[in-house]
C-alpha cells in the first residue's frame, strides 16, 4: 500500500471522547506493572483540546491515535502519545513523533522534550533510539517521572 492508511489532522472537541478511549486502550496494560492508573487514561481531553495542540490520527472514521503537545517553560513538550494496540507498531506513532518535531521547528523551538513512567522501559528505549536522551528524573511517592529532550537543530 502506497498510502498511509490514516490522516493526521488537529483534534476538535467532538474527539475529546474517542481520545480518552484511545488513551485508555494504549495505557491500561500497564497498570498491573505500575501499580495504578497512568495519567493519559485519566486525562480531561475536552480541556486538552481547548487549551493546548492536539492531533489525531484518523483511518476511516475512528481515532487510532492520538498526540497531546503543549508549551511549557522548559520548552515544547509532547505530553501524550497514545496509539490504540490493534495500530502499534504501523508507523502512526513515528507519524506523530515526527509531526511533533516538525511543530516544535515550525513554531521556534530547538528541541522536544517529553516524559514517561521509570518503569515504561520498552517506551525509554523507542525513545533514545531516535535521538532523545534523558536528562532528569523526579522521583514521586508512587512514580519516578523520566525526563527525555530531542535536539531539533544544532
Amino acid at each position: 500500500m502506497s498510502a498511509t492508511p490514516w490522516t493526521l489532522r488537529r483534534a476538535d472537541i467532538g474527539d475529546a471522547s474517542a481520545i480518552g478511549e484511545c488513551a485508555v486502550e494504549a495505557f491500561r496494560h500497564y497498570i498491573p506493572r505500575l501499580g495504578l492508573t497512568p495519567t493519559p487514561m485519566t486525562r480531561d481531553y475536552g480541556a486538552a483540546i481547548a487549551n493546548a495542540q492536539i492531533w489525531v490520527a484518523q483511518q476511516q472514521e475512528r481515532i487510532v491515535a492520538a498526540l497531546v503537545l503543549d508549551v511549557t517553560d522548559e520548552g515544547f513538550l509532547i505530553d501524550v502519545i497514545a496509539v490504540r494496540p490493534a495500530h502499534q507498531g504501523t508507523g502512526v506513532g513515528r507519524a506523530l513523533l515526527e509531526l511533533a518535531e516538525h511543530e516544535a521547528l515550525r513554531q521556534g523551538h530547538d528541541s522536544i522534550y517529553l516524559f514517561t513512567n521509570g518503569k515504561m522501559s520498552e517506551n525509554r528505549a523507542l525513545y533514545e533510539r531516535i535521538g532523545y536522551v534523558e536528562y532528569k528524573r523526579i522521583a514521586f511517592t508512587e512514580r519516578t517521572r523520566v525526563f527525555l529532550r530531542k535536539q531539533l537543530k544544532k
